[in-house]
């Protein structure tokens, strides 16, 4: 299970900072080859990133080309020659689970989990499909391409729709979904205002692109101590009844109820 509550890209162009991202604390460390990556980087980055994978790929995850492009091909070709595979393979501007069909055929046995970004209206309109790909852990909504197909601003309202149909689609495949970066580094507040916003709404996880980023979206979608100790509470109290709808803290403890209290715990131990 996909259980963090932050990803934080690096440039695979920057090896000198794998480490250091390492050490922000997020849940997941992405090596991006793609955004992040100029044209005339993209080989030494994609060796960069194979060679971190294979010294230590505990907590690092890569983010390929599209798998439509000759880099995405490029990207693939040296995956399957590498030795070792990161845990978590990032897939951008994914439009059809056909892309993925290609990755895990590609990869076979060893391919990794999946995490397919969304970024246009197209693969907006394919997510359910996308994300119930049996090798799909978590879906990403990637609001920078997206706001750029709409020609509106990265902000919170003309991108809240999509967001909607990507917590709608995530949640019939019971798979999480990470929200698009904050690109306004210097604003603190706005930050947390975005990340609570989205956790309101049942996003479970945010991408930083800068450390510092990493404190407040794992202080607002993580777990709370004193939200881990009421749901182990109501499970216990659930589970003493046998499963039925029981009177609890002033109100009915019922299935539905449960299982976001089993969600809460299953972030918590992740």
């Amino acid at each position: 299970m996909f259980a963090v509550s932050s990803v934080l890209f690096v440039p695979g162009s920057r090896p000198e900072r794998f480490v250091k991202a390492a050490a922000a604390g997020a849940g997941l460390v992405i090596i991006d080859l793609e955004d992040a990556v100029g044209p005339a980087d993209k080989e030494s980055a994609r060796a960069a990133a194979l060679e971190q994978i294979g010294q230590s790929s505990d907590g690092f995850a890569i983010r390929i080309n599209a798998v439509t492009t000759p880099e995405g091909i490029r990207d693939l070709a040296a995956l399957t020659q590498s030795d070792v595979l990161p845990a978590h393979l990032m897939i951008p501007m994914v439009e059809s689970a056909v892309e993925l069909d290609i990755v895990a055929r590609a990869l076979g046995e060893r391919c990794p989990a999946l995490l397919p970004l969304i970024e246009t209206p197209r693969g907006l309109r394919s997510a359910l499909d996308i994300v119930s790909h049996d090798k799909v852990a978590a879906l990403m909504f990637g609001g920078a391409d997206f706001s750029g197909e709409l020609q509106v601003p990265v902000s919170w309202e003309p991108l809240l729709g999509a967001r909607h149909q990507l917590v709608l689609a995530c949640a019939e495949a019971r798979k999480p979904l990470i929200d698009v970066p904050f690109i306004h580094l210097d604003d603190d507040a706005g930050l947390r205002a975005e990340c609570e916003a989205a956790r309101a709404i049942g996003i479970t996880a945010k991408a930083a692109i800068h450390p510092k980023q990493v404190a407040t979206i794992e202080d607002v979608f993580a777990p709370t101590a004193e939200q881990v100790a009421e749901a182990q509470e109501a499970l216990r109290v659930y589970e003493e009844t046998g499963g039925k709808a029981v009177r609890h803290a002033g109100r009915m403890l019922e299935a539905p109820m449960i299982k976001t209290y089993r969600a809460i715990l299953a972030r918590h131990k992740g």
